[in-house]
């Protein structure tokens, strides 16, 4: 089975960096998506970034285009999340999520995650960001 497990949250000021990392198993890590997901307390989840080995550049939701860098290292099985100049507005649970073998693009994957999670293949299980003031 296809299994997720993210890390790398913490408390931060605004201004600072993390790194998220989701490390993936039970596949192999050669034709996938995966997709970074924030869930806020009180609010919806939502979908701010997506690498696939079948897009020639990753997706960014426009509100963390130009801090947020999205990576993979396959030999590592891990996609990692930069996250630079932290903002309050960021403070939230990230889940990453995975599709193998996709068919969509990584917005539609996006998409998809927001909509109707279940039809990806794996979750992980989140990792806490804070941004203070």
């Amino acid at each position: 089975d296809v299994q997720l497990q993210a890390s790398g949250g913490g408390l931060v000021q605004a201004g600072g960096s993390l790194r998220l990392s989701c490390v993936a198993s039970g596949f192999t890590f050669d034709d996938y998506a995966i997709a970074w997901f924030r869930q806020a307390d009180g609010k919806e989840r939502e979908g701010i970034s997506c690498i696939s080995t079948r897009a020639s550049r990753p997706y960014y939701t426009d509100s963390v285009k130009g801090r947020f860098t999205i990576s993979s290292d396959n030999a590592k099985n891990t996609v990692y999340l930069q996250m630079n100049s932290l903002k309050p507005e960021d403070t939230a649970v990230y889940y990453c999520a995975a599709v193998v073998r996709p068919k969509e693009p990584p917005i539609i994957i996006i998409t998809t995650g927001e909509f109707d999670p279940n039809r990806l293949d794996a979750w992980g299980q989140g990792t806490q960001v804070t941004v203070s003031s």
